[in-house]
C-alpha cells in the first residue's frame, strides 16, 4: 500500500506514511521571496486595529490595559532550552504567548478580531452609521447593536478559532452560530453554549463541518460565514502581529538581519494563522527569518500539499494518514488552498510531531518555566532541535550559509493557545504530560 502512495506521490519524506516525527525542508524555498509582489497588505488589517481600538476597550474589558489593543507577550524560555538539552551557541529561545491573548485566549483571536471588525464596519457603512473618520465607538451603542444583532456569524471550527468568532462576534452584539465536528473537545462545545452561542455538530472531520457550515450561511443572506480556509480578512488579521513581535525584539536587544537570524516555529491547522504571520514577517524581515511549521504526524496537510505540488489538492487521505491526533486544532486533513500556494516559495519547511512528545514537552514548559499551554501549543518547542540537531535542518544551515550565525540566531516559538482551558483538563493534560515525560 505505501509503495503504491510513494509511487503516487514521490515527493513525500521517508517516514511520513508510518507517522515518524521528521523535518522536510522545502525545495521550493526562496530566501529572496519577500511576499511585496502579492497585493494583500498588512497595513490594513493594522489600521482597522488601530482605529476601533477605542471600540474594542469599550467592549471588551479584558482590553482596557492594552488600551483597546491585541497583543501577547513574548518572553524568553531558557529554563526549557536547558531542559531540552539544547546545544551550544543555539542562540536565544523565546515564546510568543499567543495562548495569553485577552477574550479568546488563542492565535485565532488575531484573524477573528479582524475579519469581525471587518464585517461590523461593513454593516455599520451600509446602514449609513460610519464614515471613514467616523469613531468606531458608535457600534457599541444601542441602534448599532440593534442592527448588528439582525446579523449573524457562522464559522466551521475544530475548536479555537469557533471560540475566538463566537465571543468576539457576541461581544460585538452579532449571533453567532459554531459548526464543530462531533468529536472536537467538548468543553470547547459547553464553554461556547455558556456564553450564548449555537453550537452545531456535525458527523465528520473538521472540512465536513465547514462545508456544512459555508452551505447553511450561503442560503441566507443575513449571515456572514468566516471561511477559515480562503478568508483574506482572517489572514491579514494574522500577519498583522508581524509589526508586533518586530516591536518587542527590538525592545528585548534582538536584531534580525544576516549575523542575526530569527526562527519562527508555528503550529499549523489548516494554514491561515501560521501562513498570515509568516507572510506578514517575511514582509518586514525578508531572507532574515526562516518559518516552520510544525502538524501531527496524523495530518501534516500543509507538508502534503507542498510536496505532493500544488496542481491538484491532495488530503492526508489521499496519502493513507488518518488525521487522528488530540491536537484537536491542528486536526485538518487538507490544507488550505488560499494560503498552500502563497506558502509555496515563502515557508522553509515543515516538520512533524509526535503526540506523546508534544504532551511530555508541555510538561516541560510548565515545570522549566511556570506557563502552561495547551498540547497543541506545545508542538513547536522542539523546532529549533529539528534545526539543529537533524541532517535535513544542517543541510538547510549550510545552504544558507546559517551556520557561523546561530549563537546569536533568535528562536520564537509561537504557542497558540492554552489559557481557556479548564484547571479540571489541564490537570489531566499535565498528568499525561508527566506520564510521556517519564517522570514519577
Amino acid at each position: 500500500m505505501n509503495q503504491d502512495i510513494r509511487s503516487r506521490f514521490p515527493g513525500l519524506p521517508d517516514g511520513l506514511l508510518e507517522k515518524r516525527p521528521l523535518l522536510w525542508v522545502n525545495p521550493a524555498y526562496d530566501a529572496q521571496a519577500d511576499g511585496r509582489a502579492l497585493a494583500w497588505d498588512p497595513a490594513v488589517a493594522e489600521a482597522r486595529f488601530d482605529r476601533c481600538a477605542g471600540l474594542l476597550r469599550q467592549v471588551f474589558p479584558e482590553l482596557t490595559a492594552s488600551a483597546g489593543h491585541l497583543a501577547s507577550p513574548l518572553v524568553p524560555i531558557p529554563g526549557l532550552q536547558k531542559a531540552l538539552g539544547a546545544p551550544p551557541a543555539s542562540g536565544v529561545w523565546m515564546l510568543k504567548r499567543d495562548d495569553a491573548l485577552p477574550v479568546a485566549g488563542s492565535v485565532k483571536a488575531r484573524g477573528g478580531f479582524h475579519e469581525v471588525l471587518s464585517l461590523a464596519e461593513d454593516i455599520g457603512a451600509r446602514a449609513g452609521l460610519l464614515r471613514d473618520d467616523t469613531d468606531r465607538r458608535v457600534l457599541a451603542d444601542p441602534a448599532a447593536r440593534d442592527i448588528l444583532g439582525r446579523h449573524t456569524l457562522a464559522v466551521g471550527s475544530t475548536g479555537n478559532l469557533g471560540l475566538g468568532i463566537g465571543l468576539i462576534g457576541a461581544g460585538l452584539g452579532l449571533r453567532a452560530v459554531v459548526h464543530m465536528s462531533a468529536d472536537a473537545k467538548e468543553w470547547k462545545k459547553q464553554r461556547l453554549r455558556d456564553r450564548g452561542i449555537d453550537v452545531v455538530e456535525h458527523q465528520g472531520d473538521y472540512a465536513a463541518a465547514v462545508a456544512a457550515g459555508r452551505a447553511i450561511a450561503d442560503a441566507d443572506p443575513m449571515m456572514h460565514f468566516v471561511d477559515d480556509e480562503h478568508s483574506e480578512a482572517l489572514f491579514l488579521g494574522y500577519a498583522a502581529a508581524a509589526r508586533e513581535l518586530a516591536a518587542q525584539l527590538q525592545a528585548a536587544g534582538r536584531p534580525v538581519d544576516a549575523a542575526h537570524p530569527l526562527f519562527v516555529y508555528l503550529p499549523c491547522g489548516v494554514g491561515g494563522a501560521p501562513g498570515g504571520v509568516l507572510y506578514g514577517l517575511k514582509r518586514l524581515f525578508g531572507a532574515h527569518v526562516h518559518g516552520f511549521f510544525v502538524e501531527p504526524t496524523a495530518a501534516p496537510c500543509m507538508l502534503v500539499q507542498l510536496a505532493c505540488g500544488l496542481d491538484k489538492p491532495v488530503s492526508v487521505y489521499d496519502v493513507g494518514l488518518d488525521n487522528r491526533t488530540e491536537a484537536d486544532g491542528l486536526a485538518v486533513g487538507l490544507a488550505s488552498p488560499l494560503v498552500a500556494p502563497l506558502m509555496h516559495t515563502l515557508l522553509s519547511g515543515v516538520f512533524t510531531a509526535d503526540e506523546s512528545l508534544f504532551y511530555a514537552d508541555a510538561w516541560r514548559l510548565e515545570e522549566a518555566e511556570g506557563i502552561y499551554v495547551e498540547p497543541s501549543a506545545a508542538t513547536g518547542l522542539r523546532g529549533p532541535l529539528q534545526v539543529l540537531d537533524s541532517a535535513q535542518g544542517q543541510a538547510y544551515l549550510r545552504r544558507h550559509r546559517l551556520r557561523d550565525a546561530m549563537g546569536d540566531a533568535t528562536h520564537v516559538v509561537w504557542s497558540t493557545g492554552g489559557s481557556l482551558v479548564p484547571e479540571s483538563i489541564r490537570d489531566t493534560f499535565r498528568q499525561r504530560g508527566r506520564r510521556e515525560a517519564g517522570a514519577a
